[in-house]
């Protein structure tokens, strides 16, 4: 299936190369950059790197930027008792 490129409002008739994105199952949307993302109260976040890690699970505490916060936190493994006592 071929996709024309779709101009959006404010695009005055020009159009943009598709981006490139993926999913991790377990983590953020990956996007090539740079990107700006309308959030819910209309306000643009804009980043200008080549790419952008968009959270998926909310619990970022830069949302919309994925800060690897969806990652189990993994509890240190208590010291193995010594079981020769002197």
């Amino acid at each position: 299936m071929h996709a024309e490129p779709r101009n959006t409002p404010g695009d005055a008739g020009t159009t943009h190369s598709a981006r490139r994105t993926a999913k991790d199952p377990k983590g953020p949307v990956l996007v090539e950059g740079p990107v700006e993302i309308v959030l819910d109260d209309g306000t643009v976040a804009r980043s200008d790197r080549f790419l952008v890690a968009l959270c998926t699970c909310r619990r970022s505490r830069i949302h919309p930027w994925c800060d690897t916060s969806h990652r189990p936190r993994e509890r240190a493994e208590p010291p193995p008792e010594d079981r020769n006592p002197s």
